[in-house]
């Protein structure tokens, strides 16, 4: 706690000089760690099934029509554009939002941000900046992950269930998805974790009460990021179409 105090000690507290360099790299690198590397493993979990659900439901629409050997683009397509985007969004983000509630909110409990602004020091820029820019970098990166893992998990209903040429598959796909199907996912988990570590900071920091309610606070930090994740889905949507 002292180190922590004595590296604030000369910053001013200001809203828009907590967004200004310099960053630190050390905290920048905790919270990745924290939101990306311990996420990876529900990230492919989530992302296998996920593309292995969407492969067998598009397969059995596909099938109706005779055009089972599209299975591949129905998958990348809907993977990149909405389900490996949201899918992160919604259980890491939910994940990590709950966390940011809870090691902000502790450190309200213990006063500790309290501490930070008496001493004149920015705690926006050490407690919030830090997670901000971890979470815009992070969560495209795991969403590309669930984007290729997704498409495995199509790989395999597709062969071994609907015994489509691996080959096809993967040709089919080159042919009809686009770099634009991709960004436009990527551009989408950029603001979807920007949102998750906003709203995980504005309830941790908003927090008053003792240990018992800080359950309900994280609770409402994952609530909060469902709406705001699925409204902020739609409008990002739309956009893409109108571009």
């Amino acid at each position: 706690m002292a180190i922590l105090l004595a590296g604030c000690a000369s910053a001013r507290v200001s809203g828009w000089e907590a967004f200004l360099p310099p960053y630190r790299l050390g905290p920048l690198m905790t919270q990745v760690n924290a939101m990306g590397i311990r996420s990876l493993q529900l990230t492919l979990v989530a992302g296998l099934f996920a593309g292995m659900v969407v492969a067998l439901q598009g397969a059995h629409e596909l099938a109706r029509f005779g055009a089972t050997l599209y299975i591949g683009p129905a998958v990348a397509r809907s993977i990149a554009r909405e389900a490996g985007p949201l899918m992160v969004a919604l259980l890491v983000g939910g994940k990590v939002a709950a966390g940011i509630t809870a090691e902000l909110g502790a450190m309200r409990v213990t006063e500790q941000v309290e501490a930070l602004r008496a001493i004149g020091g920015n705690y926006l820029k050490l407690l919030v900046t830090s997670r901000l820019l971890a979470a815009v970098l992070v969560f495209p990166i795991l969403t590309v992950i669930a984007d290729v893992v997704g498409v495995i998990g199509g790989l395999l209903v597709a062969v071994l269930q609907f015994s489509l040429d691996s080959r096809l598959y993967w040709n089919t796909i080159a042919e009809l998805v686009t770099v634009q199907d991709y960004l436009g996912g990527i551009a989408k988990a950029a603001v979807f974790g920007f949102l998750v570590a906003l709203i995980g900071c504005y309830r941790g920091l908003t927090f008053t009460g003792g240990a018992a309610e800080l359950g309900h606070a994280t609770t409402g930090a994952v609530v909060g990021i469902g709406i705001a994740v699925l409204a902020a889905n739609y409008l990002m949507t739309q956009l893409i179409f109108l571009l």
